[in-house]
């Protein structure tokens, strides 16, 4: 039967992640077609006799390629795929049974050629995978740019859908990681594709990171930014600046307050509070909303210090970005 829709999954030393992904397809509902396009991008641990005990089960096809970074091993998945719509997903997430009859029901009521939906922490996860989750995608943290809001989204490959037009129109994921995913998103916005965003067609994101890869990892993110503003001249966003005017404002704040002056500290204060009390009513922990707290000081403090380092070198000196960020840039491989 052919497939109406591709899952391409670029898995890196991680056998045992993927396997939970391929166990939440079985349990996927609506007898839509689908195939499975695992891309192994080099890894030492491979994932191959996992891919063959869900054979039987699942039209899978599984691919090794030289190590080139997630957007290449995507391309490389897309180019191997039989279908018209690729869904594409990181091997940390695991599907809910709805997932496909979400999109399904989506797409066939709107005409979409980028699409996404958001993510959310499964019950089963860890409290600091679910302290890192909601830092990651509360209204009071990000503003719900990552899958609670329309206007202005811009699908994430941990859960991104994409057309054959799109993907060939576009030649996919760029060689920059992370931003590969809202790279690809603003060059479709310019060729006037239409992307959207599909609120029911959620992920559980497991995160399978500690708090100094957190760290490292929202740091990354603000480096990549202003590299996109000058990619995509009129991209920007002021909410972007937000990690690192709040970073400067939590030192002003401390400071004042050691010479006497606890307004402004108190302004902070009152805001964590906030963020405690949301994220332990949403996680049904107080611990959990403590946790939540420090991931959401890690996260702002990483993306504003990245983000401060990449305005400086990139938008002020105006070097040349794989120069100075070499650790952000993947080199392609010949895909096909």
């Amino acid at each position: 039967m052919q497939p109406k829709y591709s899952f391409i999954i670029p898995v890196y030393n991680r056998p045992e992640e993927i396997r939970e992904l391929l166990e939440s397809m079985l349990q996927l509902r609506g007898n839509i077609p689908f195939e499975v396009i695992v891309v192994e991008d080099g890894s030492n641990l491979k994932s191959d006799k996992i891919t063959e005990e869900y054979s039987p089960k699942l039209d899978i096809h599984y691919f090794y390629k030289s190590n080139s970074g997630p957007g290449d091993s995507r391309n490389f998945g897309m180019l191997k795929a039989k279908s018209d719509y690729f869904l594409i997903l990181d091997s940390d997430v695991i599907l809910p049974p709805d997932y496909l009859e979400e999109v399904e029901a989506f797409l066939n009521e709107n005409s979409c050629d980028c699409f996404g939906g958001p993510d959310a922490a499964h019950e089963s996860f860890s409290r600091v995978q679910k302290a890192i989750d909601y830092s990651m995608t509360s209204f009071f943290t990000t503003g719900g740019i990552r899958g609670g809001k329309k206007e202005g989204f811009q699908p994430r490959s941990f859960n991104m859908g994409l057309s054959r037009e799109a993907f060939q129109a576009s030649g996919g994921f760029g060689n920059i990681h992370p931003g590969e995913d809202p790279d690809l998103s603003l060059r479709l916005k310019e060729k006037r594709f239409n992307i959207c965003l599909i609120p029911e067609a959620k992920v559980f994101h497991k995160r399978r990171i500690d708090w100094q890869k957190f760290y490292v990892q929202v740091k990354k993110f603000g480096m990549v930014r202003p590299i996109l503003n000058k990619w995509h001249p009129g991209s920007g966003n002021v909410t972007y600046w937000f990690p690192l005017l709040f970073l400067i404002g939590l030192l002003i704040s401390a400071g004042l307050a050691t010479a006497g002056y606890f307004f402004y500290l108190g302004v902070y204060i009152i805001y964590f509070s906030v963020i405690v009390i949301d994220a332990s009513i949403k996680t049904k922990s107080l611990y959990t909303g403590l946790m939540a707290l420090r991931a959401v000081i890690v996260q702002f403090s990483g993306y504003g210090y990245g983000f401060l380092l990449s305005v400086f070198r990139i938008g002020i000196l105006n070097r040349n970005p794989e120069e100075v960020f070499p650790q952000l840039f993947f080199k392609k491989t010949k895909s096909a």
